[in-house]
């Protein structure tokens, strides 16, 4: 149910996988970083928000509703090809529930998450600077 930072790397030049990046669209895209040294996301990621899985007051949207979230983000892919990271992988945590509430399955989680992936600098990014 997870994969390290190498099999991200792998996963990022295989197209039947996506990475999906679950912190606010403001850390990804490095405007605003509150955590982290290094401002940005993981290069081919694309920005899903762990937040667009809640109702106005807090609960989790039908699964219908996550559904076609999850759908409109991922296409067609298999669950085992769905990677979800955020900052330290306990948001990522979220969007990974909400995908199983859906009746997707269980996707993969990267629990190194961007705190990880940012300590290697061989890894590719797209940050603030780039």
């Amino acid at each position: 149910m997870t994969l390290d930072a190498t099999q991200v790397l792998a996963a990022l030049d295989d197209p039947s996988y996506i990475v999906l990046d679950s912190r606010s669209e403001e850390r990804y895209r490095g405007l605003n970083e509150t955590i982290d040294p290094v401002a940005g996301h993981i290069r081919g990621a694309v920005s899903a928000p762990y937040t667009d899985n809640l109702r106005e007051d807090g609960a989790f949207k039908t699964p219908q509703e996550l559904a076609g979230r999850f759908d409109s983000l991922a296409g067609e892919r298999d669950a085992g090809r769905v990677v979800f990271y955020c900052g330290s992988g306990v948001t990522a945590a979220h969007n990974v529930l909400a995908f199983a509430h859906a009746g997707k399955g269980i996707p993969l989680l990267y629990p190194g998450s961007w705190s990880e992936w940012i300590t290697d600098p061989g890894r590719p990014t797209v940050t603030a600077e780039s």
